[in-house]
């Protein structure tokens, strides 16, 4: 099992912060925004970790993490995004490093505040497919919404005008080797970009989509500046995602 943090992107909703360095670079409380997704893989017994980034300050990355000796790593891996092409976009840029194993993959600007070990335990169990993991929301519209009967996903439908659910997709993904023959049949979206919605509704199709609730609370610290300043007295309050 292997970890991927998707951390390019222009931060554009964090600005005028992100002016002068990547948003996944910015302090969330006490420690850098990166450092959380990090710590929830490796709290998952994963070892073997890819950071996507991208913009004119992917170096920075190099210098603050280096090879991950503070995380307990013998190295991180990195791979450089051109340009803004989405979420799917950037995953593809893994490929290499995946060698067909399977990914747990994470928006590097996720805050949780307990773990995933079971979700990832339970993923290993199945025989093929991904997993996601939701959360009921009070602004599903502003979401990835899912429709679920019992055990599956029915659909996943990206910011709904009228949500048929307030289970909202967090950007935890769980993916087998599949994942890069589904991001090379899907097309960009009207903003011109690989949505990761796309992806997913495809393995929904293919019947191998599986799904629970993330335990604790979830935070977006990348969606605006008032949630950027909100995750970081949800992290000073609960300590969440504490380094060893």
């Amino acid at each position: 099992m292997k970890g991927v943090i998707l951390a390019g992107g222009l931060g554009s909703r964090l600005f005028p912060l992100t002016k002068i360095t990547n948003k996944h670079l910015l302090p969330v409380y006490d420690k850098p925004m990166i450092y959380y997704p990090i710590q929830t893989l490796v709290n998952a017994g994963i070892r073997d970790i890819m950071i996507v980034t991208g913009g004119s300050h992917a170096g920075d990355f190099l210098t603050l993490l280096g090879n991950g000796r503070e995380f307990g790593l013998k190295e991180i891996n990195y791979t450089y995004q051109e340009q803004e092409g989405g979420i799917a976009e950037a995953l593809g840029l893994a490929e290499h490093f995946a060698e067909g194993d399977r990914l747990v993959v994470m928006l590097g600007d996720n805050i949780i505040e307990k773990n995933i070990v079971s979700a990832v335990r339970n993923f290993e169990a199945q025989k093929e497919g991904g997993r996601i993991l939701l959360k009921e929301v009070k602004n599903p519209q502003d979401y990835g919404v899912a429709v679920v009967e019992g055990e599956r996903v029915v659909e996943v439908i990206e910011k709904p005008e009228s949500p048929p659910s307030n289970l909202a997709v967090i950007g935890i993904y769980m993916y087998d080797a599949r994942v890069f023959d589904f991001i090379r049949d899907i097309n960009p979206s009207d903003r011109g970009e690989l949505e990761i919605t796309d992806v997913n509704n495809l393995y929904i199709k293919a019947g191998t989509m599986s799904w629970e609730i993330l335990d604790g609370w979830w935070a977006d610290a990348g969606a605006s500046i008032k949630d950027y300043w909100q995750v970081g007295q949800l992290v000073y309050s609960s300590g969440a995602n504490s380094l060893p």
